[in-house]
């Protein structure tokens, strides 16, 4: 559907500023409006759609975020602010490009085991599903063991996990011990992500890739994707050739 041009709000800055803030303060109504209006710049070629959802909506949440681990917010907040974003994404995500060529690929994504804290990892488990990519969503609090037998089950290409809390990144280990265990990380790469998630650990686990922000994971993903169709293609040919 066609939206509207802002009426004397087509400054860029504003509309992500409005969007931040009334996510900021769970304002639903407010942020659906305020998406429309990007909407509006995307539709006349101005601006993109995912510019809207990382530094509008996910850069709200990350302030609500910062607010519930400083305890100046708690639950009830951070679920107020969490539908406004919902809100928001229901009104950008239809307007991510697919890929140009289709994208294809399946990704079992999930928050690890002992934590609950999903928001991240929806709106990673959003883009990949606007990206075209088939999402197998866990959910949140996953015990290892439903991870490894999801990838086996659905011959995943990708698993990613999500963590917020620094005590279950041990948990994204046991995903990746529990893989390499089964004999599976030829077939399927690993990325992990979160507030407590960096680069360094990903190395320290021997993950395959860390995705920084929703729009990074996106890029990761694809490029995880197509290492292994390359390597499954090289291994075919080299069937063929016995």
């Amino acid at each position: 559907m066609p939206f509207p041009k802002p009426e004397g709000m087509s400054d860029r800055g504003e509309i992500l500023k409005r969007m931040a803030d009334n996510v900021v303060i769970g304002d639903e109504d407010a942020v659906r409006k305020a998406a429309e209006d990007w909407a509006a710049l995307v539709q006349a070629g101005k601006e993109k759609a995912f510019v809207g959802i990382v530094d509008g909506l996910a850069a709200g949440m990350k302030v609500v975020g910062d607010k519930y681990e400083a305890k100046e917010y708690f639950l009830p907040e951070v679920l107020l602010s969490a539908d406004a974003m919902y809100a928001g994404l229901n009104v950008l995500i239809p307007l991510i490009p697919k890929k140009d060529v289709g994208a294809s690929g399946t990704i079992v994504i999930g928050v690890v085991e002992g934590d609950i804290h999903d928001i991240g990892k929806n709106i990673v488990k959003a883009m990949l599903t606007a990206a075209g990519y088939n999402v197998i969503d866990k959910g949140r609090d996953v015990p290892t063991k439903d991870f490894v037998e999801e990838a086996k089950r659905s011959q995943a290409q990708v698993v990613a996990l999500s963590t917020m809390m620094s005590p279950t990144l041990l948990s994204m280990k046991a995903v990746e011990e529990s893989l390499e265990k089964e004999g599976m990380k030829d077939k399927t790469k690993t990325i992990i992500g979160g507030g407590t998630v960096t680069e360094e650990f990903q190395k320290r686990i021997k993950a395959d890739s860390y995705g920084k922000d929703a729009v990074d994971a996106v890029d990761k993903v694809k490029q995880l994707i197509d290492q292994v169709m390359k390597a499954v293609e090289m291994m075919k040919k080299k069937e063929e050739g016995a």
